[in-house]
């Protein structure tokens, strides 16, 4: 009797640990947070108040003692079933402040509806995106490809903060700077002395591009081998999913500004000595970016376009970041996105998203004081430039005018 009644308590203790390890496994891969930010529907709905979030420690360690001091106690110890309870905030004991529980994220719940005009501009928006990939006459590269298809190197712009179950793909020129200050506030992958930074301005322009601050779908499969792209997909079911775009043509105006109006070694050596050999007959071109500018010898906006639609240079190596093209960077053909922002609207459509994520009491966009190009700018800049090049470099930009809605430039593309 008293060995069947051993063997009982051993089976249900087994079974206890066992359960307890597929929680931890899986709330570690992501695959199945309980933290889950619910996704923004297709629609224009208010997004319902989440589930109650699991509650989790200040760190790894005091997480996972917790969680098992609190299974256990719901065999061991008579009551509710239910967790036992955190230790209240206002303890004296350092050691059980330090182990206590704190919520991952604090929900913004709103009693007030989303103006009906910006739900549906997202409507619109979204469903542009899915009109065009579905459209056979809008053909170009990678577009009927499969998602498992896109080389792992190919999905690095695409952040991940599981925190909120939020996924954004940075498209450079577009205020990324801003919006990976924000992935990083909401993600907490920056702290000082254990406490996460909440103010966007307050960190370091070097450490926003650092790669080690953000975990992009390029290093699932470091982290996770060849369980990576299943739960890349887990991710892009379930996680909010969002992009911010601008005209095409004033995008390159402003990337050739940034880079190249303004003394930038690493972008002279890479890219400005060769548009010199190649089209402003320099061949031997200043050696550094400051010798370049003293003597006056840079390339211009035409000797720019000239390098985009050159054969040469994609087959040298692919376009650089900040000219390349939306559609490669961020993949809309095979990624749903649940939100598409745009920079000529950006102020508004920062505060729709934020309210959407219910992070608006956690973190603010911070405002641009910088001095933005223009689309009104983009005959000045392109006046140099022969026509029939603008009409070579449309087509090369024309599915990022297409899939986000942009007008036909007409006036560039004229006589």
């Amino acid at each position: 009797m008293g060995t069947t009644r051993m063997f009982r308590i051993f089976i249900v203790l087994g079974s206890a640990f066992m359960i307890l390890l597929i929680i931890i496994y899986w709330d570690d891969v992501g695959a199945s947070h309980f933290y889950l930010h619910t996704p923004v529907s297709p629609g224009p709905r208010i997004p319902h108040p989440p589930p109650r979030p699991k509650v989790p420690t200040t760190s790894r360690t005091p997480s996972f003692l917790n969680d098992i001091d609190a299974f256990v106690n719901q065999f061991l110890e008579p009551g509710t079933g239910e967790p036992t309870d955190v230790v209240p905030a206002d303890s004296s004991n350092q050691s059980e402040k330090e182990e206590r529980y704190v919520p991952r994220r604090e929900w913004k719940i709103h009693l007030t509806p989303i103006a009906a005009e910006l739900r549906e501009r997202q409507e619109q928006r979204r469903r542009l995106l899915q009109e065009v990939c579905a459209n056979d006459s809008v053909a170009f590269p990678g577009k009927n490809r499969s998602f498992d298809d896109i080389p792992n190197k190919e999905l690095d712009h695409l952040i991940v903060d599981d925190r909120h179950g939020v996924i954004y793909c940075y498209v450079p020129k577009v205020a990324c700077s801003n919006w990976k200050r924000i992935m990083i506030v909401l993600s907490e992958s920056l702290q000082q002395e254990g406490v996460p930074q909440r103010d966007p301005l307050a960190i370091p322009r070097d450490l926003v591009h650092n790669s080690s601050m953000h975990f992009t779908f390029n290093k699932f499969w470091k982290r996770y081998g060849k369980f990576a792209r299943h739960l890349m997909k887990v991710k892009l079911k379930k996680y909010t999913k969002f992009l911010f775009v601008r005209d095409p043509l004033v995008r390159l105006i402003s990337a050739f500004r940034n880079k190249f109006e303004m003394r930038n070694e690493d972008f002279y050596r890479r890219f400005a000595q060769v548009m010199l050999r190649r089209y402003a007959n320099q061949p031997t071109p200043p050696a550094s970016v400051d010798e370049a500018f003293t003597s006056g010898i840079r390339p211009n906006f035409s000797h720019f376009v000239q390098y985009l639609l050159d054969p040469r240079t994609e087959k040298d190596m692919p376009f650089n970041e900040h000219w390349r093209q939306v559609y490669r960077l961020c993949h809309p053909c095979q990624i749903q996105y649940d939100f598409v922002g745009h920079l000529e609207t950006a102020e508004e459509d920062a505060v729709h998203l934020l309210r959407l994520l219910r992070v608006d009491n956690v973190v603010e966009f911070p405002s641009s004081q910088r001095n933005l190009t223009a689309s009104s700018w983009e005959w000045d800049w392109f006046s140099t430039v022969p026509v029939e090049a603008r009409r070579e470099l449309y087509k090369l930009y024309e599915p990022d005018f297409r899939l986000f809605g942009y007008e036909r430039p007409d006036s560039i593309l004229s006589e």
